[in-house]
């Protein structure tokens, strides 16, 4: 059974029963992992040569890169395109799961605060369903803050597996011998074992509160793409892959704005030596809070942003790209 009737954008379409729409729901839980998988090879693909970039701008001085320009340029002529691209077998594999995850539980989430801190409906709304200009009418809106709220807790569920995978792809970008006998680390298999040889699962998980930490900006992200989304639905023609693309790059922009400071520590504490058996150096950082010292210390309130150029560039194509894949796979699966 069905009727015709007027959705929240005012727009013409059919409205099939509760019941029907459920079992839809239940029917395609596993399309956001195996959309996952195509966001995170999209991300990596568009976005790892600017995070290498940063990445080394963040954990080196400028006596070594004066800047962006001249971090690019010396990587490719030292060591050729593929420079960019080290450390990148980690978040290909991880950005699979880490995306199917963080969506999915995004979701979960966003369901879990509606059904149970702002309302009593049974249904919420997906990831995207506000783009969705034929969405039916028993998918009630989640108030922005829920989405803000939902955008923190699946930061942190999802930070259990970003954590060991941004490390490894940290220690591997800042190796920059092109000879590979004179790196500490062959590969990303080659550092998680004599990683956890060395220090055990806590010295893969080094990193894990500052990790934390910088996801719980995940509050302006997942908030933003809501409020971008809105806008751009209730205010332009644009096509649903459009809404995507534009709220998912911008409300990227906004979560980098507002997190970047973090990110720089984190990368620190990441790169930090760990010491004992792996003779890498000697350990720096006790802290979260010495980690920030330092950078202050060494560069004052301007060392938060170093590398933050490539960084703003990198955020809009490769989570827009990112959003675009994922929903557009989320739309052909059966």
């Amino acid at each position: 059974m069905s009727t015709t009737t007027r959705n929240d954008h005012g727009v013409i379409g059919d409205v099939k029963s509760s019941a029907v729409m459920e079992k839809k729901v239940e029917s395609g839980n596993y399309k956001g992992f195996v959309a996952g998988v195509f966001s995170g090879v999209a991300k990596l693909s568009v976005g790892h040569p600017f995070d290498t970039i940063k990445v080394r701008l963040q954990t080196s001085t400028s006596a070594q890169f004066s800047g962006p320009l001249q971090c690019l340029l010396q990587t490719v002529r030292n060591e050729s395109i593929t420079g960019l691209y080290k450390g990148a077998t980690p978040p290909l594999v991880g950005w699979m799961f880490m995306d199917s995850i963080m969506l999915g539980s995004l979701t979960f989430y966003r369901k879990f605060l509606h059904e149970n801190v702002f309302s009593t409906s049974h249904l919420s709304a997906s990831p995207s369903s506000y783009a969705r200009r034929e969405k039916p009418v028993e998918v009630s809106k989640l108030p922005t803050v829920g989405h803000a709220m939902a955008g923190v807790m699946a930061g942190a569920t999802v930070s259990f597996i970003a954590a060991p995978v941004e490390h490894i792809k940290a220690r591997l970008q800042i190796q920059y011998s092109n000879v590979k006998s004179e790196r500490l680390y062959k590969g990303p298999v080659d550092a998680f074992s004599k990683i956890y040889r060395a220090h055990g699962l806590p010295g893969i998980y080094h990193g894990l509160s500052a990790t934390l930490l910088f996801r719980s900006f995940f509050f302006f992200w997942w908030g933003s793409y809501d409020v971008f989304t809105r806008l751009l639905t209730n205010h332009t023609a644009l096509s649903t892959p459009a809404i995507n693309f534009w709220a998912g790059g911008l409300s990227a922009q906004v979560f980098w704005c507002t997190s970047y400071p973090s990110d720089v520590v984190k990368q620190r504490i990441m790169t930090d030596p760990l010491g004992g058996g792996l003779n890498d150096g000697v350990k720096k950082f006790g802290s979260w809070k010495d980690a920030a010292r330092t950078v202050y210390r060494e560069a004052g309130w301007k060392g938060y942003w170093r590398g933050f150029v490539p960084c703003f560039l990198r955020a809009f194509p490769a989570n827009a790209v990112a959003l675009v894949a994922f929903e557009g796979v989320m739309r052909s699966l059966p």
